[in-house]
Parts: structure tokens; sequence; C-alpha cells
């Protein structure tokens, strides 16, 4: 998953990586996001915004070894 901004290469945020490969906590949140009907860009902007019941943005949480 990845976002193109302004027509150029796909992007994957840095935060979404770990130890060089993508964070394994990720494709189940994804998959519930998706299932909700989320488009990619929202599941992108989902996890990179602080949430307020969080308080911090649910990427920081999963890699801190919450689950949201």
């Amino acid at each position: 998953m990845g976002i193109r901004r302004d027509g150029g290469p796909l992007s994957v945020p840095a935060s979404f990586i770990r130890d060089g490969h993508p964070m394994t906590e990720l494709h189940g949140t994804i998959v519930v996001l998706s299932d909700l009907h989320f488009t990619d860009d929202e599941i992108i902007t989902w996890l990179l915004e602080t949430d307020d019941v969080l308080g911090t943005s649910p990427i920081s949480a999963l890699r801190g070894g919450s689950k949201v």
C-alpha cells in the first residue's frame, strides 16, 4: 500500500517499514479498514493522523506494540 503524489512514483510512508520490511501489524488493520470501505488514501491518512482517543497516531500506537 502506498500513495502517489502528483502522479509520481508509488511511495510508502517510512513509518510503515521496520527493519527494511513492511510492519506485519499493518496487515490486519488494513484488512479491517478495507472491509469498512476505506480507500488506500483514507487508510494512510487514518494511520498517520493523531487520533484523539489514542492520543497519538494509529501507526505510532502499532509501532509501540498496541493493537488498533
